[in-house]
């Protein structure tokens, strides 16, 4: 590719765009449209409960860094243009500070003290007194209520109006303009004297409880969204930042790499940083939901956001800004509780004619009751209540309220959904396969048999052993060089070093030429065992891992060669290598918990077969009933996870959660339904999974899968209850059993049984 080839591809970029003034799902549909006319947007979700657009656009690169501020512009314009106010959305923002339980009430108040004495007429006439209040007077009390009360939904029905679409705000505006203006000529058509029955209470009311239920949903949303907020107020303000003169107090957004801060007893640590100076027990529960305090010591590793134990200690700052953990976490969490799970489609394309079909039945109750000589009265007050119960606020509040919940109190247990996807899908999973190596077990093997050949001199083959693998961050390699270390051998510099994936390790030690790998590879550099292949083999069966070690050795050190392909020389075995690793603590507990709820548990190892069988054993599973998949390579573990997927019968197809923790495992998490990262292995890994278990442990694995489930089951309970409120609630407005005052109760309390609704999974705790 040429530079002006490259230069010529478009960069994608995210950007979200807070939207405000959204009432239901029929504002969702108008501004994901009015979004996608923009130029260079590709992928738009809006989400009425987070009140935010996720944005994917394109834009050719050498344009990208020029038109990146012109978009988001645009994009702002384009929400703007559709009637609704853009506002700017940013993870790193400053936590806004939490609004008191009665913030937005005043609103609702003055509603409630104007329509009171409209209401208490219809109090009298049940007890037999005549309370009825003068026109002029009910006139006064509503139209404050009709003009003031409810400009919101004059101004936003007019807005949905002139794009030829439709909202809950313009039927509100209809349906209550339709009452105030019948009552209106009602009071001037009467002839004098005569006090005719008006509809101003009507109104009113309906305006009135339409902001109640909208108050009351806003405060559920404050509680959905608990969550980000208590994430954000892991961050503080200030840092001690270390200098020659002292500690000095600086703004947090002033740090930079490479910074020393000190941090005291009780104190945040600010930015993720290694530990310098001092220990300390570390409390990271509300990163990883580990309830119990973590010792740190002098090189570990420090995460911002958790609290400082005991004693003063100093760190050194390695991540600020948006590369902090904390701020990656809350990246995931936003965008989890952004982005529309595949249910969602069903309720866009309803709520896409959901207005328009409304307006028609409201049009055709009219003149079906004028047909019926009902009156003009009572034939728009019919159609007035089919207007205000059909309001979608339901139907677009059921699947983000559920979801934002649902993620929220995930996190705050350790458990990140990065997308609606992966939570939507897990609650279908009925396979699981886990890696071993760092998930079922402890990841930290141990040599435990070193077995020179004969005549090697084991020492000497130990140290060049230890340092071909030196700078080897795999954890064998890191076993071999602590047991050189161990026996306090000098290990000298290797030269030539490189890694052969999936295989081994090879380098040069003082002119010595090393291949050191697993069985498999030896067996293709033609390494034969010799002597040692009855000993390999009884340690195999005892579960040990096994590597060998060969050294190259030239045609000139073996001049009886056999054949002429030997010539050149040949590798010859020094040694076979033991390893040992433990299962993690609960491991077991975990696979047979899954097993327990009818999962199929499968263990993907690249080890020899009797190796990864021992370890399963040790871990419940059954190696005969085909729960282990052993020899498999690295690049072959997402081939391992699609034929899980695949089954055993023609049509048959399974569920597949993949969990792992290295760069090896991300194809097959990419590769599986639902991927689970565990949060103490890699980057990579985390950025293909869907969900990310921050404590690293196997039993989080159903307490994901349980979150999943219940979060699916308040989604399906909220769609259910918000088409139930309409399918039922129209046919009983346009026969008359509702009136306007009934139909407006019922539209709010719908909205707001689905936000109370979802708030339950809040009380969700992980299965023990």
């Amino acid at each position: 590719m040429t530079n002006d080839e490259a230069a010529s591809v478009p960069t994608r970029t995210v950007l979200d765009v807070g939207v405000g003034g959204m009432t239901c799902a029929s504002c969702v549909a108008r501004v994901e449209r009015a979004l996608r006319k923009v130029p260079g947007v590709q992928e738009v979700a809006v989400n009425l409960a987070t009140e935010s657009a996720h944005i994917t656009y394109a834009l050719p690169a050498e344009a990208a860094a020029d038109s990146a501020a012109d978009m988001a512009q645009r994009l702002q314009r384009a929400v703007r243009n559709a009637g609704y106010e853009p506002r700017l959305h940013s993870a790193m923002a400053p936590a806004q500070a939490e609004p008191g339980p009665w913030a937005g009430f005043a609103p609702v108040a003055l509603g409630l003290a104007l329509s009171a004495p409209l209401v208490l007429p219809m109090l009298g006439d049940a007890l037999g007194q005549h309370w009825m209040l003068p026109p002029w007077l009910q006139w006064l009390l509503a139209t404050p209520v009709q003009f003031y009360l409810g400009a919101r939904f004059y101004q936003a029905g007019w807005h949905a109006a002139r794009a030829l679409t439709g909202n809950m705000d313009l039927l509100v505006a209809l349906g209550t303009s339709a009452g105030y203006g019948l009552s209106l000529w009602l009071w001037w058509s009467a002839p004098a004297g005569h006090t005719p029955h008006l509809y101003f209470e009507a109104s009113a009311v309906v305006i009135t409880l339409v902001l109640l239920g909208k108050w009351l949903e806003a405060r559920a949303k404050r509680q959905t969204t608990a969550a980000i907020r208590a994430l954000h107020a892991l961050r503080p303000d200030s840092a001690h930042l270390l200098t020659r003169d002292g500690e000095v107090d600086v703004p947090l957004h002033e740090i930079m790499v490479g910074d020393r801060l000190v941090v005291r007893p009780g104190e945040r640590i600010a930015l993720d940083g290694l530990l310098l100076e001092g220990s300390t027990h570390v409390d990271e529960s509300m990163l990883t939901g580990e309830p119990l305090p973590v010792l740190r010591e002098p090189g570990s590793q420090l995460t911002g956001g958790a609290i400082n134990g005991e004693g003063r200690i100093v760190i050194q700052v390695q991540a600020v800004g948006a590369q902090t953990l904390l701020a990656r976490i809350i990246r995931l969490v936003e965008d989890a509780q952004a982005a529309k799970a595949p249910i969602q489609r069903l309720v866009d394309q309803v709520a896409a004619v959901f207005v328009p079909v409304v307006l028609l039945v409201a049009l055709l109750t009219l003149l079906g009751w004028l047909w019926a000589g009902a009156g003009t009265e009572v034939a728009l007050m019919r159609a007035v209540a089919v207007l205000v119960i059909a309001c979608p606020c339901a139907l677009g509040l059921a699947t983000p309220a559920a979801i934002m919940a649902g993620t929220g109190v995930a996190a705050q247990h350790g458990i990140l959904i990065k997308d609606a996807q992966a939570l939507e899908l897990a609650h279908r999973v009925d396979t699981v396969a886990f890696d071993k190596t760092g998930t079922l077990t402890l990841g930290q093997p141990q040599l435990t048999a070193w077995v020179p050949a004969p005549g090697v001199d084991e020492a000497l083959a130990l140290a060049d052993l230890a340092s071909v693998q030196s700078g080897s961050e795999h954890p064998l390699a890191r076993a071999v060089v602590q047991a050189a270390q161990a026996r306090a051998l000098p290990c000298p510099a290797a030269q030539q070093v490189r890694a052969v994936p999936g295989r081994g390790t090879e380098g040069e030690v003082q002119g010595r030429r090393y291949s050191v790998g697993s069985l498999r590879w030896m067996q293709e550099l033609g390494v034969v065992l010799g002597p040692l292949a009855a000993q390999a083999k009884q340690l195999q069966q005892q579960g040990a891992t096994l590597s060998a070690l060969a050294q190259w050795q030239p045609a000139s050190s073996h001049p009886t060669s056999p054949t002429p392909a030997q010539d050149a020389g040949r590798w010859v075995l020094q040694g076979l290598l033991a390893f040992a690793d433990a299962p993690k603590p609960g491991a077991a507990q975990a696979l047979a918990q899954l097993r327990a709820r009818g999962l199929r548990c499968v263990m993907v190892s690249g080890d020899h077969r009797a190796a990864a069988e021992a370890m399963a054993l040790r871990l419940g599973l059954q190696p005969q009933a085909g729960e282990v998949l052993a020899d498999v390579l690295p690049g072959d573990k997402a081939l391992a996870v699609r034929q899980l997927q695949q089954g055993a019968q023609p049509g048959q197809r399974h569920t597949v959660a993949m969990v792992g923790d290295g760069v090896n495992d991300a194809p097959a998490l990419a590769a599986a339904d639902v991927g689970m990262a565990m949060g103490n292995g890699t980057d990579v890994a985390m950025h293909a999974a869907g969900i990310t278990l921050m404590r690293g442990e196997p039993q989080l694995v159903a307490a994901a899968l349980d979150i999943s489930r219940r979060t699916v089951r308040k989604i399906r309970q909220n769609l259910f209850w918000a088409f139930i409120y309409n399918v039922a609630g129209i046919p009983l407005a346009a026969l008359g059993y509702l009136n306007p005052m009934v139909a407006g109760a019922a539209m709010a309390l719908s909205s707001v049984s689905v936000m109370a609704n979802a708030l339950l999974l809040k009380r969700w705790q992980p299965p023990r």
